[in-house]
């Protein structure tokens, strides 16, 4: 039998008030030339990842040969030449992943029209560069705009909308009985990191297929493929088919790629750093959106600004992440509430916009991987009532309450 414990209010818990400005309040902090986009700047990014990307695989292509030499092999062994092979195999793998995500990136700032002021040349480089990278560039921007506009809200964000207590059948905390959450959450370390991983590897694709992790409230097989779906309009019908169209051509240069060079080149020097973008994406948006100190809200109390405060900066693989992933998780704050500034003005940016909004800013520096492991476990469920919530970890406690005016469910803390 696991602990039980019964509801008690959380006295010694922080107490969070929303935010009470206006978005042009805040937008008037920043000044005007850290929104300016400049499009031979945003090229110049491009090219160097490009460059980057290029030079990663012309060092891969002598990885093979140089450790089956006969100089190799006299000089480590055999098993000292096979060893290091895949050392630096792994060294790409690990390189190239994050190369090819700062190129995903770029693809992000197009959607967002913070590449360029030409909305063409957005469209055009974030059309190339998503395809790419399996992404089906159009139909994403169109989502992915809409969960800018919806953060946070229970009712309308996209994706990473938080399960509710009644979703995972557990009863209400009344204080008539006591509630045993290892038998909701009792999984053991082994599973959960199954899980972990299934989700590092998997989500995206599954989100863009089957909804998985998004809006609650839309249709079954709601996905980013269909023209038809709930996701677009009849007028964004044309795009979505565009972007199938890159996704199929790809299928096919992916194809046709196996069939000249072989299955096993395609998956070492393109599969496997997909994947990896897959991975750095995932675990990148998962640590912006989730975290037991950040709110989400139900219609009454949510505002874009309000949404765009729930989010958090981190210090992600430190020099790594600011250069190969142009500071797409240093600095997300500030990209949420003005999703059109280019990403290179961010670091001055979030100086302004950290001094205004003070304890309103998130910030962390917990080292990433143990941020993941911790809030995969922290971060279960939100309650089915208040119009500010927090999330519970698996033993029913938050992290953080509502002020009292917002307050309606007991909360108790976690230690």
């Amino acid at each position: 039998m696991g602990e039980q414990l019964s509801a008690c209010v959380a006295k010694d818990l922080p107490e969070f008030i929303p935010m009470q400005w206006k978005l042009q309040e805040i937008r008037d902090t920043i000044p005007a030339r850290l929104f300016v986009r400049d499009t031979r700047r945003g090229l110049s990014w491009l090219m160097l990842d490009l460059s980057m990307a290029a030079c990663c695989w012309r060092a891969a292509l002598l990885i093979d040969p140089t450790f089956a030499s006969h100089a190799a092999i006299q000089r480590l062994s055999l098993p000292g030449a096979e060893l290091a092979r895949w050392a630096m195999w792994t060294l790409y793998w690990w390189f190239q992943g994050l190369i090819f995500t700062g190129i995903w990136v770029i693809g992000h700032e197009c959607g967002h029209g913070a590449f360029s002021p030409s909305q063409r040349v957005c469209d055009f480089v974030g059309f190339i560069t998503h395809t790419l990278l399996w992404t089906p560039y159009f139909s994403w921007k169109i989502s992915h705009h809409r969960h800018h506009c919806n953060h946070a809200s229970m009712e309308r964000d996209e994706v990473y909308v938080p399960k509710t207590r009644s979703d995972l059948g557990i009863p209400a905390e009344d204080g008539s009985k006591m509630i045993d959450y290892d038998e909701y959450f009792g999984d053991t370390p082994i599973y959960t990191l199954f899980m972990l991983m299934r989700q590092q590897l998997l989500a995206f694709p599954a989100y863009l297929l089957y909804n998985v992790s998004g809006q609650k409230t839309y249709p079954v097989w709601t996905n980013h493929f269909d023209p038809n779906s709930v996701l677009f309009t009849k007028d964004q019908r044309n795009v979505v088919l565009v972007s199938n169209f890159g996704i199929l051509a790809m299928v096919a240069l992916v194809r046709h790629a196996c069939r000249t060079w072989g299955v096993a080149a395609v998956v070492k020097y393109y599969g496997i750093p997909w994947l990896c973008v897959t991975h750095w994406f995932i675990m990148i948006t998962y640590l912006h959106h989730t975290d037991p100190a950040l709110p989400h809200y139900r219609q009454a109390e949510w505002n874009f600004q309000r949404g765009a405060a729930a989010t958090v900066d981190r210090n992600f693989l430190g020099w790594m992440g600011r250069f190969f992933l142009h500071d797409v998780a240093h600095y997300h704050v500030v990209h949420h509430f003005f999703p059109k500034m280019p990403f290179y003005h961010g670091a001055e940016a979030t100086k302004y916009l950290r001094a205004f909004i003070g304890e309103h800013y998130h910030n962390s520096e917990k080292p990433v991987f143990k941020a993941l492991w911790d809030n995969y476990n922290d971060c279960q469920f939100v309650e089915d009532t208040g119009d500010v919530l927090f999330y519970r970890d698996r033993k029913g406690r938050a992290a953080v309450r509502p002020a009292v005016q917002y307050r309606t469910n007991t909360v108790r803390n976690a230690p």
